[in-house]
């Protein structure tokens, strides 16, 4: 997972242009950054391991003359965290630079090949080997672009390129599987893996598609990578306004995002239950949700949601599993597919199987603009906002939301539809910033529970219903942010294995609200205490019965079951985030991990 960007200026400010776009593209990765500019010495060639600013005041990256460059920050997938393996690459000769995005599958067998014909390499990458390929291409008089051409029916796996050479004054970039779009200024032009780094500087924009090669230079051209005909292209005009991502006064983006979540939520409940007005879909025997890391426990609530407001049952699946399956779907079956950036190539790939087999796509997704609302049916859009921290606070929220918005927008149309009682429940569901608002003020008490654990470095998280999916995502958040092991159960599955875990070193949060499994809970809670375990409470407020068992109780208000795991997941989502404090880790952008995944 990698963050690209190719510019061409007007003037000689270019390397200043990618260092600050690279600096917005810092969430796709961000072990190790450089850029490639070309001026009268040729290709200038500068990077190194670490983030964009600590890089940028070591090599001065931004102060390089140029009118035409490119630009990359990496997350590693291929080769080790080095200098050798950051990009740009090139070729032998430093006359060809690139920047890659994806996975070439094929790599070791190419790269074979080209060292028997004389090539060097100096880093372990598969990026490198297409530089090398492009170079053998350009010997036989190609062009850069017919170079690439060639090279692409060679090569297997996802990809995005960005390509320049010494000699023209162009860039090319490819798409095949991973983000690429143009960005169309009178002064300047740019190619990158997200449009929000261009907005500063034009609104017109081109959306590339798989398959398609572009040349920006003094024109734009747009081919079929496989008839190598010209395409002709819909230019966009971004009605979006720029909304940059300050901290204020917050110390991490997590923390600022989680204080969010009462205006995202009332934000999202707005325009879904408008898109919902729009939304028309035949009858169904089948519904099947999709989605990689906390989408996926925001499914399994959906799932809670289909059963008891539509009484039609949801089968949720990760997305990287439904895509190696044979799944079991057709015309007349309803696929999910939820992403906060909509370009996880695993539930890309996924939505592209449903569809081939007829599926109705419906996508819940954060990005307007993004790969899966281009290829759903339809969309509900979430409100979240830019997310700038890497596990997801605002986003899973709003998805749930969504999520139970639609079932209860759909059951409306069941028999038997209770009209009052669904306009009670809507409104709870209009209602749920308030209650988060109520969690936000017990900051200082969250504070103090979770300081008493920072230091043990296994917990378990144990709900039942709605919050079982809840302990899966509170089990997540911590192991995320705080390097903790930290296990997600059903309270009930205790006796089944989890329970030989337990003893004084072994904290277990329970999510213990009154509902219809309260009195079952508590039973796990007293076979954890028999064992001396200790444990953390997530109880409803009022709830004095419950410091008899628990040794720390953190409360939320009193709210229905189905809305509850919205509100109890903030509790989560703050216990994680000061532990992670406490312990001293990185909170925005966790070891090995980045916040968009664009390869398998």
């Amino acid at each position: 997972m990698c963050g690209i960007i190719g510019v061409i200026s007007s003037e000689n400010d270019v390397s200043k242009i990618i260092v600050d776009n690279l600096k917005k593209l810092e969430y796709r990765g961000y072990d190790s950054a450089g850029i490639a500019i070309q001026n009268q010495k040729g290709i200038i060639v500068k990077k190194e391991v670490g983030r964009i600013d600590i890089v940028n005041k070591k090599l001065r990256l931004s102060s390089i003359s140029g009118s035409l460059g490119i630009g990359h920050t990496r997350w590693a997938t291929c080769g080790g965290v080095t200098k050798e393996n950051s990009h740009p690459h090139t070729d032998c000769k430093g006359n060809i630079a690139l920047v890659h995005n994806g996975i070439i599958e094929n790599f070791q067998e190419l790269k074979e090949k080209l060292h028997k014909n004389g090539h060097t390499f100096t880093s372990e990458t598969d990026s490198e080997v297409l530089a090398h390929m492009i170079e053998d291409e350009v010997k036989k008089r190609s062009s850069l672009r017919d170079a690439i051409l060639n090279i692409l029916p060679k090569l297997t796996g996802r990809y995005a390129l960005v390509v320049m050479d010494s000699k023209s004054n162009s860039l090319i970039g490819v798409r095949n599987g991973s983000p690429l779009t143009l960005g169309l200024g009178d002064q300047k032009k740019f190619i990158s893996s997200d449009l929000q780094t261009f907005l500063d500087y034009t609104n017109e924009a081109v959306v590339m598609h798989d398959g398609e090669l572009a040349e920006v230079g003094d024109e734009i051209h747009l081919f079929d990578i496989n008839s190598r005909k010209k395409k002709k292209f819909q230019i966009q005009t971004i009605y979006r306004k720029i909304v940059r991502a300050e901290l204020g006064k917050f110390p991490h983006y997590m923390l600022k995002e989680i204080y969010e979540q009462p205006d995202t939520l009332k934000k999202t409940f707005d325009h879904v239950g408008q898109e919902l007005k729009k939304l028309r879909m035949k009858p169904l025997h089948r519904i099947v949700i999709i989605a990689c890391g906390t989408a996926y426990y925001a499914g399994l609530v959906g799932s809670y949601y289909f059963e008891k407001f539509l009484k039609f049952p949801a089968d949720v699946q990760y997305a990287s599993e439904f895509r190696y399956r044979d799944a079991i779907v057709d015309d007349k079956t309803l696929v999910i597919a939820i992403s906060q950036s909509g370009e996880t190539a695993d539930t890309l790939a996924a939505v592209d199987k449903a569809r081939a087999k007829g599926a109705f796509v419906l996508s819940i997704c954060n990005v307007a603009h993004s790969t899966l609302v281009r290829e759903s049916n339809f969309t509900l859009t979430t409100q979240a906002g830019q997310e700038v921290g890497v596990a997801s606070t605002k986003a899973f929220t709003a998805q749930v939301q969504t999520l139970l918005m639609f079932c209860m927008y759909y059951a409306k149309h069941k028999e038997g539809y209770n009209r009052e009682k669904g306009v009670m429940e809507m409104q709870e569901v209009a209602s749920l910033g308030g209650n988060v608002k109520e969690v936000l003020k017990g900051y200082d008490s969250i504070v103090k529970v979770a300081s008493k654990y920072s230091t043990h470095n296994n917990v378990l998280f144990l709900g039942r219903g709605y919050l079982y999916p809840i302990a899966l995502e509170g089990a997540l958040k911590l192991k995320e942010i705080s390097y903790i092991h930290a296990e997600g159960q059903s309270a009930a599955e205790l006796k089944h294995g989890p329970i030989a875990l337990i003893d004084k070193d072994m904290p277990s949060v329970f999510l213990a609200l009154k509902d219809d499994l309260y009195d079952k809970v508590l039973n796990n809670m007293q076979e954890v205490k028999s064992r001396g375990g200790k444990i953390i409470a997530i109880a409803t407020e009022g709830d004095k019965g419950i410091l008899k068992v628990a040794d720390d109780v953190i409360y939320v208000p009193k709210m229905s079951d189905y809305v509850s795991p919205i509100v109890s997941v903030v509790v989560l989502q703050v216990f994680a985030y000061v532990i992670a404090l406490q312990r001293g880790c990185d909170i925005d952008k966790p070891r090995n991990l980045a916040k968009v995944v664009t390869v398998e």
